[in-house]
């Protein structure tokens, strides 16, 4: 049987609807909410993300920012930028779009975030809260959109082994900490896994969850599922003008649920990352 496709379209509605009523709010307070955007450099991927994200707060009602920082510029101009921003009363949250080009420190700059501010979710201090299970602070947005997909497809998690294939600290770490969170829509038993780890496969097919998140393209095939499991595909790819997952489409024939390649999780990314702002924005009204 074909496994039911979970896009994340309907999740990233549900999400925006409520930040559009949340800013709503807010503007009656005499609250502007607004978020920025650091791009440094001229990455046609990153340009378009960061379209996308100003487009999305159009569209809820929220001002936003666009910063430009050429790629010929120094670290230090980032970081007086930054600095600017925490500043900033206007910006209730920011993101360093990443990544950045050969020459500068992401992490340094990612440090140097208010992180009050820090829309991402990716500030050593919030990852900290993450990693103690504090609720109502900035979380990182990716892993935030796939349990929000698991939660609203009705996808059990609470007591099942779910695997993560990848450990990077935008996606495969913070997203490992969040699903064995104590907590509505986690508390499963997870394992991390990377290509570093020989007999990956045999853990994967064990899983009644798995994620990819490598960024390496149709990674997870059909035969290292197990038969009615959840399969998201969390890592992204471009080549040329195509977006790839790493799951390979074939899985839908073994799965119970599966992403799209298109519309899946990268939707509510985005929406996750103005969730974060409106948070902020509440939070430095004191509402």
């Amino acid at each position: 049987m074909a496994a039911i496709m979970i896009p994340g379209g309907p999740v990233a509605e549900a999400v925006l609807d409520d930040v559009a009523k949340r800013v709503a709010s807010l503007r009656d307070a005499g609250v502007t909410v607004g978020l920025a955007t650091v791009l440094v450099g001229d990455d046609p991927a990153s340009a378009g993300y960061v379209r996308k994200k100003h487009e999305t707060c159009e569209a809820v009602g929220m001002a936003s920012f666009d910063v430009r920082i050429p790629a010929s510029a120094t670290q230090a101009d980032l970081l007086a930028e930054i600095a600017r921003l925490n500043a900033d009363p206007a910006v209730h949250g920011f993101i360093v779009q990443n990544p950045v080009p050969a020459g500068f420190d992401f992490n340094a700059a990612m440090a140097a975030v208010d992180p009050a501010k820090d829309a991402d979710g990716l500030h050593p201090t919030n990852l900290g809260f993450l990693a103690l299970g504090v609720r109502d602070t900035p979380r990182p947005c990716t892993p935030l959109g796939i349990v929000a997909m698991l939660a609203h497809y009705e996808v059990p998690v609470a007591g099942r082994h779910a695997v993560i294939v990848g450990r990077g600290p935008t996606l495969g770490r913070p997203l490992s900490m969040m699903l064995a969170l104590k907590e509505p829509g986690a508390n499963a038993a997870v394992t991390v896994v990377h290509t570093g780890v020989p007999d990956w496969r045999d853990l994967t097919k064990q899983a009644d969850i798995v994620v990819g998140a490598t960024g390496v393209p149709n990674m997870i095939t059909p035969d290292v599922i197990k038969p009615g499991a959840a399969v998201i595909g969390g890592g992204m790819t471009w080549e040329g003008r195509k977006v790839l997952s790493d799951i390979d489409e074939s899985c839908a024939e073994v799965a119970g649920w599966i992403t799209p390649r298109l519309g899946g999780v990268g939707v509510t990314t985005v929406a996750m990352l103005l969730r974060n702002t409106v948070l902020a924005a509440e939070r430095a009204a004191g509402a």
